[in-house]
């Protein structure tokens, strides 16, 4: 097999496909530049959208309530980043959030929310459907998922199937995919279903041709995704792994600087958040009697161990670390490992 011309085919197919694409949203317009009138018309017409919503959001909404409330929903064009260490639920955040935002296009006909593209480059579409099921019957996605169910699980299925069967959310769970093949069939999901929101889990999983080093090959994949965000004119939410760093300190939660292999992500990110839970944490930190401790305190440290871990165990952070045209800051979360559902935080667990 040439493996060269293997390469050449695939890139002049990606540059036919980025054609078509062009012409098919410009026009046939001979330039793609804008008068500032027009982008002064859009900033306003996003400002008023913004003014008569309750929640004041112009984007895409996460249907997390104080999520939303910082961001103002995802935004177009912007490439946002979601990181955190393996377990802390990252893909289960990105499925609510894809969940949430297809819904509420469901709902509102389109007037709010987003149509939304899936790429699961880990597990496979029937797995994350299965997260989704759970989120809906309140039936663990584990009892799903062994069987452990009864006839009035069936009964919820049913009608989950009869509510949702029109939910609009296209999930594609090819694995291995290239940034060049990942942007061609977003390309096709916009032409063909309209998305409003793009979600690939997880940005480290997509293929890029060898560089010199691996630092390299994610700046390409990251420059890559928002592009695609630019090009389609949709928010772009990338899940990423982070370095084993975090484990290293005695506060885990994490930072800009334990985005792994590449400041580039940072750097072409709009957004970046981080995800953190704590009880995963304190469940693996269990008291040792030190040396020079005596039973009783070893006892009053093993107390508070163990209330710590009942006061976390059902709570998340989500970090916003960098926003390009907004505040930073934090928001609690309640997570339902049961169901790997997040919601928001009720007024009296405040």
């Amino acid at each position: 097999m040439n493996t060269s011309l293997d390469q050449d085919a695939a890139g002049l197919m990606e540059d036919h496909e980025h054609n078509l694409f062009s012409l098919t949203e410009s026009g046939l317009q001979a330039g793609t530049s804008t008068i500032f009138r027009d982008s002064l018309t859009s900033a306003i017409k996003l400002a008023e959208k913004a003014y008569k919503h309750d929640g004041h959001i112009t984007g895409v909404p996460t249907g997390l309530r104080d999520l939303d409330a910082l961001l103002g929903g995802f935004q177009p064009s912007d490439l946002l980043i979601l990181a955190g260490r393996p377990s802390m639920g990252k893909t289960a955040l990105a499925t609510n959030i894809a969940f949430n935002a297809a819904k509420k296009y469901l709902e509102t006909g389109g007037r709010e929310g987003a149509i939304t593209g899936f790429f699961s480059l880990e597990m496979s579409s029937d797995q994350v459907s299965t997260r989704i099921l759970a989120d809906v019957t309140n039936i663990p996605s584990d009892a799903i998922r062994k069987g452990q169910i009864n006839e009035k699980d069936f009964r919820k299925f049913e009608e989950a199937h009869k509510n949702l069967s029109a939910l609009p959310l296209y999930i594609d769970d090819s694995a291995g995919l290239s940034i060049a093949a990942l942007r061609t069939r977003a390309r096709r999901m916009k032409s063909k279903e309209n998305i409003g929101l793009l979600i690939v889990d997880y940005l480290q999983l997509l293929q890029e041709a060898k560089s010199e080093n691996r630092t390299q090959e994610i700046t390409k994949i990251t420059s890559g995704l928002k592009g695609i965000a630019k090009d389609l004119n949709i928010p772009v939410l990338a899940l990423s792994q982070l370095s084993r760093d975090v484990e290293k300190r005695e506060d885990k939660r994490p930072l800009l600087s334990d985005l792994r292999e590449s400041g580039s992500i940072e750097q072409d990110a709009d957004i970046v958040m981080f995800i953190y839970r704590e009880k995963y944490y304190l469940s693996r930190k269990e008291p040792s009697l030190r040396a020079t401790e005596n039973k009783a305190d070893f006892a009053k440290r093993c107390e508070e161990w163990e209330r710590l871990k009942i006061d976390t165990a059902d709570k998340a952070e989500v970090n916003v670390a960098k926003q390009r045209h907004g505040p930073i800051g934090g928001v609690d979360l309640h997570f339902d490992q049961d169901l790997t559902k997040f919601s928001d935080i009720s007024s009296t667990d405040r």
